[in-house]
């Protein structure tokens, strides 16, 4: 994918509707046991996360998703599945942000700010820790080398759980995906994160007041509220046309 064609799909991406099923701050609770299982295997979790967003079919693989200017060049049609290990294990990161961008252009999914709050705080806290590592390794203090690997520390932690998080919810979205929290053609109330959908019309703009059940503006009281009524004639009151005036009513 170019670099125009890239930044072309990023600005679309902001327009998506959608929202995760679980934001970040709610797969630990969400799905626990699986969320320690990408903190301790998240590799092979990103393996079988990728091989099922893309319905089980190898065929469709290509490296990164397509996202990086190496893919679709690493003999991908020949033998996907090792490909893909390679991708897991030698390039996590980029592996676990395929699988997102690739689900969120499937469903039109967007990014809260919450989230975009969690990963850049960790992407800010990697360049801060490797800035300090450089300063350490410069300037040769103990101490600044203490507090460098301290802080590598915490950031490769933060950086672990928040892939943790990502890849939970990504089998969450998954999982609404293949019909496992109910039969996907059963009509019920949608969640509130679903309500918005990126195909639904958008109404008119209003111009005019609305009306009631009267067939009046707002603001104009109905008859039935004690205000005189004109004093229409009772039906019949009238004779009918061509019976007045009668005949020698006028002299000749």
């Amino acid at each position: 994918m170019s670099s125009q064609a890239y930044m072309d799909k990023v600005q679309l991406r902001q327009s998506y509707r959608n929202l995760w099923h679980t934001n970040l701050m709610s797969t630990i609770q969400a799905d626990f046991p699986y969320c320690c299982l990408s903190l301790w295997c998240g590799p092979c979790v990103s393996y079988m996360l990728r091989k099922r967003a893309l319905y089980n079919d190898m065929s469709r693989y290509v490296c990164c998703a397509g996202y990086l200017p190496c893919s679709g060049k690493c003999g991908e049609s020949r033998c996907p599945e090792f490909c893909l290990a390679t991708e897991v294990f030698l390039c996590f990161g980029n592996s676990v942000a395929s699988t997102r961008f690739l689900l969120q252009d499937e469903f039109n999914i967007q990014t809260t700010q919450c989230d975009n709050c969690i990963i850049g705080f960790m992407f800010c806290l990697q360049q801060v820790a490797c800035i300090f590592s450089i300063v350490a390794a410069i300037v040769g203090s103990e101490e600044l080398s203490e507090a460098s690997q301290i802080l590598s520390c915490f950031s490769d932690l933060v950086y672990c759980t928040v892939c943790a998080c990502m890849q939970t919810q990504h089998k969450i979205e998954m999982d609404k995906r293949d019909g496992k929290f109910g039969p996907p053609g059963v009509m019920a109330v949608p969640p509130v994160q679903q309500m918005s959908r990126i195909d639904q019309p958008i109404p008119a703009p209003v111009g005019y007041s609305p009306q009631s059940a009267y067939g009046q503006p707002y603001g104009y009281p109905p008859p039935a509220q004690g205000y005189p009524q004109a004093p229409y004639p009772a039906p019949g009151a009238y004779p009918p046309p061509g019976s007045y005036p009668p005949p020698g009513y006028y002299p000749k």
